[in-house]
């Protein structure tokens, strides 16, 4: 649904965006419960299935806490509209499901997620969509993949787990010359710190499950683009396939995102300070953070993502060989006692994992090598706990080897 609100801040939006209240004036949004909904009289259940009047049919196809987040999620990434999905994945499918046919081709950086890699490169080969994987940094690469049948450029940036950025301006230059469209992952920037539509994005992709619910608690998803594109494109997708949002995850994101904005600024703050003191580690070979100085697209974030780096970063540890460095990783994450070991990120909590053998280890090794993830490295999505336990507890399993 269009947000309503275009003349408040950003910060207000995010506390006050939602549907209207119900009779009862509640000044918390509601949780709607309901798989159907009653219809005022046989003609207006007519119009509403048809799409030609407003109003609640059924629950796969919309509920009024899912629209709340919605609406919410819009007007933050200055969308004109938006539509939820039960996952960041089920989101990815959706979208490809909406613009893609047999014969079609999709332009994407082999440094994404490894789940959308296998989405888009495996299994929607089987249905006779091509796909081409390019350096994420490269422009040059982007604009020489694209072919006369290219109808999507897929990018996220920062990337997982190396925080690679890509020049969201420039790519969308290139997608728009060849009649394409361009879609931004923006799970690790979020609004808060970076809206892709202001720089020529034409959709933006959201796991929800990630820093908008901040807390770890469900799992949501969402594509924001314009009005045209959810409810010509996407939404009959989401009628006939069914990856809907539960009302009760929709509430929970919908209230994470109130303190959307300070959850990034704090834990962004702390994953600064722990990239600085990591990269000054002995055992640390290198330090991926768009917020360093030493990251080779430190000027773009900066610009991008509103002067802040995001709360998440990665770093090798030191070793003569892969398998000494996945050792010496492994002992790292076995001794720690305070951060949590899991493949999730955006929660308060820091969570910490070896990308190669969780979150891409679907991957080939010629894959996960093309995309950096090398056996010694180590993903950090920092929260909110105190800085000093945070660096001990790495530290524990660093200074020991």
């Amino acid at each position: 649904m269009n947000a309503k609100k275009p003349d408040l801040h950003r910060d207000t939006l995010a506390v006050r965006e939602a549907v209207e209240r119900s009779p009862y004036g509640e000044n918390s949004e509601a949780l709607y419960l309901t798989s159907g909904y009653v219809q005022p009289s046989a003609e207006a259940a007519a119009r509403r299935f048809a799409g030609d009047e407003e109003g609640f049919t059924y629950g796969r196809y919309g509920n009024p806490t899912v629209a709340s987040f919605e609406q919410r999620l819009a007007a933050l990434e200055g969308a004109e509209a938006c539509i939820s999905t039960a996952s960041g994945m089920s989101a990815i499918l959706m979208m490809c499901m909406g613009l893609l046919k047999a014969g079609d081709h999709v332009v994407c950086s082999h440094s994404m997620f490894g789940s959308t890699i296998k989405l888009i490169g495996s299994d929607l080969a089987k249905f006779g969509v091509e796909s081409s994987f390019v350096s994420q940094t490269d422009v040059a690469a982007w604009k020489a993949a694209v072919k006369p049948n290219t109808r999507l450029m897929f990018a996220e940036t920062p990337t997982n787990p190396l925080t690679e950025v890509c020049d969201i301006r420039a790519l969308a230059d290139i997608a728009h010359a060849a009649g394409a469209l361009l879609c931004v992952d923006n799970c690790f920037a979020t609004p808060a710190l970076q809206r892709p539509m202001a720089l020529g994005a034409d959709i933006v992709m959201h796991s929800g499950t990630k820093y908008l619910d901040g807390q770890g608690r469900v799992m949501a998803g969402a594509l924001c683009a314009s009005q045209e594109l959810v409810t010509k494109t996407f939404l009959p997708v989401l009628k006939s396939a069914g990856m809907t949002l539960a009302p009760f995850n929709a509430w929970v994101v919908l209230k994470g995102l109130e303190t959307l904005d300070i959850r990034m600024r704090a834990q962004s703050a702390n994953a600064l300070a722990l990239a600085q003191w990591l990269e000054a580690h002995p055992s640390v070979a290198r330090v991926y953070y768009p917020g360093l100085a030493s990251h080779p697209q430190h000027a773009l974030a900066m610009a991008q993502q509103s002067g802040c780096g995001g709360a998440v970063l990665s770093f090798e540890v030191k070793g003569a060989d892969p398998e000494q460095a996945r050792q010496r990783a492994f002992h790292v994450l076995d001794s720690l006692q305070v951060m949590s070991l899991s493949t999730n990120l955006g929660d308060t909590k820091t969570l910490i994992a070896h990308p190669a053998s969780t979150s891409h280890g679907r991957l080939t090794e010629a894959q996960r090598q093309t995309a950096g993830v090398v056996q010694g490295l180590i993903r950090v999505a920092v929260g909110l706990e105190h800085l000093g336990d945070i660096q001990a507890d790495l530290d524990r399993g660093l200074s020991s080897f």
